[in-house]
């Protein structure tokens, strides 16, 4: 069931609906106690009781806070069954862009796989939609839901010593 506007989440209060995707609803919300506006992902009702669908909230919920990037969302935490993450201003990545702006949002993008890579984690759900471009021209990374644990490249799956 969608939260209204108004309603508390902990010191969080929901104050529009963002967007819903296939493990949540993402909502636009107030921090109470650090008096700043958050993204609440908050995970759907009919998931809630998976264990399936938990353990990778959980892992998305690990993943993020293993990524400290300026091209990727940061989370703040973890409330009941929701991540709360940093709120991201700005437009999903359009399409038909100019070449110098493509080349400066593909090398932003490229530099936050290639920081997330070089710490495992791959994101496995990269589109349009799961990245924001702010009025600044930042580009943020979003919703690592998928995002997968990769084995470390310099590791030899025959050398026991290394594992």
């Amino acid at each position: 069931m969608p939260l209204a506007p108004g309603t508390r989440l902990g010191p969080y209060v929901i104050l529009a609906s963002v967007g819903t995707g296939g493990m949540g609803e993402v909502y636009r919300a107030k921090d109470t106690k650090l008096k700043r506006e958050v993204a609440l992902k908050v995970l759907l009702e009919s998931l809630a009781n998976d264990p399936d669908r938990m353990v990778r909230f959980q892992r998305e919920a690990e993943v993020l806070a293993s990524l400290n990037h300026p091209n990727i969302a940061q989370i703040y935490g973890v409330e009941d069954n929701a991540l709360i993450m940093e709120f991201v201003e700005g437009e999903t990545l359009p399409a038909g862009l100019l070449l110098p702006t493509a080349l400066l949002y593909a090398r932003q993008i490229a530099e936050a796989l290639e920081y997330a890579h070089e710490r495992g984690v791959m994101h496995r759900d990269l589109k349009p939609a799961n990245i924001k471009v702010t009025a600044e021209g930042t580009i943020k990374l979003l919703d690592f839901g998928l995002a997968r644990a990769i084995e470390d490249p310099g590791r030899s799956k025959e050398d026991p010593e290394q594992s």
